[in-house]
């Protein structure tokens, strides 16, 4: 018989901006699965659970699955959704004896009541387990990961892609680790070294740029003896907490002080390389002439409205892209999502082929990308707004932008949505009816995880601020519990 081991996924990326709190109602429309025999469908995803799963089989374990709770980023996790979903955690915990725990999280989910939900929950279960079973965590390469995070878990592994295409990679690492720990043969900790920033310099891109090196470093380093993880997080800007910004972890046994340098020398590049921005962000008039000069030779022209990326907490529903490209009459063209659940339900109130006038996105804040455009178009589709990913991020899972409807304004097919899920698959346009690679424009809501189904059918790529929520000049934000001095709101700061 195996090691009894216990699983659970929780998944919040808290933007502290937005003024949406995160009821457990959001967890159960994204995803919420409780028990043993609800994650067979996970099986051979990119996801934490499949790498359990997968785990599990290799290593002949006695797995209990307590729940898989996903909520899309967005603001504050309620105190309700946080104990409701903490407590089965704990209720399972609490049926052991476990010989050990894997937990795929996210590392920076902030709940109501404190700024580290992670670590609360993680406090909460040793008070359960105690002291000495091992606990296993993956993290996002976009979490703000505390001091406590480090002391309650022994083993942490973050993702090493963004997009992140290796959830499932993750959490066999983890695993791994884990059941060598249980098995006696290893004593790991993790050591924890942090800069005073906000975020990596370009948001912990993997594709291009300074992250590629440094993660060829942490691999070779997990190569060494007594190395079983090197953990390299860009932090996440969205969340106003003390313990913010980009960190290196190292998962370890031994020498202390070999370890610690490691750490330190890819924390110094971090900080060395702090102004060193690989994208340039153009302005929606200059996306728009970008895109009104554009010329479509078998495929299309991508504009990443990088500033309203429902995948960072911002609301979906900036309207400042989509007026400048109907301002500059570009045709052929689509865009999405756009996140308006009134204008959503009101297109359902009509039938496809039929022309309506409307006020669309803009109503949430209209301080940060624009208010709401009226415009007049022909419904196309009218739908639930399920689909299922085939891209490399989320293949095989199921997605929901809840009642969704895509109207035709002056050439550009604009696909309204009510829940904000930001722009991952080519499926989220073509299970709608729209062919991303047969348009001449493409614009979406997303800042990087896009590339992973889209760049390979695009002609070009660039990105805009449209001065949504996540807008990268993060000086228009109103941070109060970040520590200063911190970079870049204080740019002439030094260590």
């Amino acid at each position: 018989m195996g090691f009894k081991v216990l699983i659970a996924e929780f998944l919040h990326e808290t933007n502290t901006f937005n003024v949406y709190k995160t009821g457990l109602s959001a967890f159960e429309a994204s995803l919420f699965l409780i028990g043993d025999d609800t994650i067979a469908p996970l099986e051979g995803t990119n996801t934490g659970i499949a790498g359990c799963l997968d785990c599990a089989r290799e290593f002949g374990w006695s797995m209990t699955h307590a729940v898989t709770a996903h909520a899309g980023p967005s603001g504050l996790v309620t105190t309700g959704a946080f104990e409701k979903i903490a407590g089965l955690i704990l209720d399972a915990a609490r049926a052991g004896p476990f010989d050990g725990v894997l937990l795929p999280l996210h590392g920076a989910m902030v709940p109501e009541f404190c700024e580290d939900g992670e670590g609360e929950l993680l406090q909460r279960l040793r008070g359960v387990i105690g002291p000495d079973i091992p606990i296993a965590i993956t993290l996002d390469l976009h979490a703000n990961v505390t001091v406590q995070m480090c002391e309650l878990a022994q083993i942490i592994v973050s993702y090493k892609t963004y997009p992140h295409i290796d959830m499932r990679e993750a959490a066999c690492h983890a695993g791994s680790v884990l059941q060598r720990t249980m098995l006696g043969e290893i004593s790991p900790r993790t050591l924890r070294v942090h800069r005073p920033m906000l975020a990596e310099a370009n948001g912990g891109r993997t594709d291009v740029g300074p992250m590629i090196e440094r993660f060829d470093c942490a691999r070779a380093y997990e190569a060494e003896v007594d190395v079983f993880a090197v953990s390299i997080n860009a932090g996440f800007e969205g969340s106003d907490i003390a313990e913010v910004g980009p960190t290196v972890l190292v998962t370890c046994q031994g020498d202390n002080a070999t370890h610690q340098a490691f750490a330190e020398t890819i924390a110094d590049d971090i900080w060395q390389r702090r102004a060193e921005v690989i994208n340039t962000f153009h302005t929606v008039d200059e996306a728009a002439q970008i895109a009104a000069d554009f010329v479509y030779a078998g495929a299309p022209l991508m504009i990443a409205d990088y500033a309203d990326n429902p995948g960072g907490g911002a609301y979906g529903d900036s309207t400042a892209l989509l007026g400048a490209l109907l301002e500059s009459g570009v045709a052929n063209s689509c865009f999405g999502p756009l996140i308006d659940r009134e204008a959503a339900s009101l297109l359902h109130k009509h039938r496809e082929g039929e022309t309506v006038t409307m006020d669309i996105g803009g109503k949430t804040d209209p301080r940060f990308g624009g208010g709401p455009l009226t415009v007049t178009g022909k419904i196309l589709r009218l739908s639930d707004g399920v689909c299922v990913g085939d891209g490399p991020m989320k293949r095989g899972q199921e997605m929901n932008f809840g009642p969704t409807g895509v109207m035709q304004v002056d050439g550009i097919d604009i696909l309204v949505v009510s829940e904000p899920v930001q722009m991952y698959d080519q499926q989220q346009f073509r299970a709608f009816g729209i062919d991303p690679g047969a348009k001449t424009i493409v614009g979406l809501k997303s800042m990087q995880h896009f590339r992973a189904a889209f760049e390979p059918i695009a002609g070009k790529v660039i990105v805009c601020d449209s001065g949504a929520l996540c807008t990268p000049d993060v000086t228009k934000l109103p941070y109060r519990n970040v520590p200063r001095p911190l970079y870049p709101l204080d740019t002439d700061m030094v260590l």
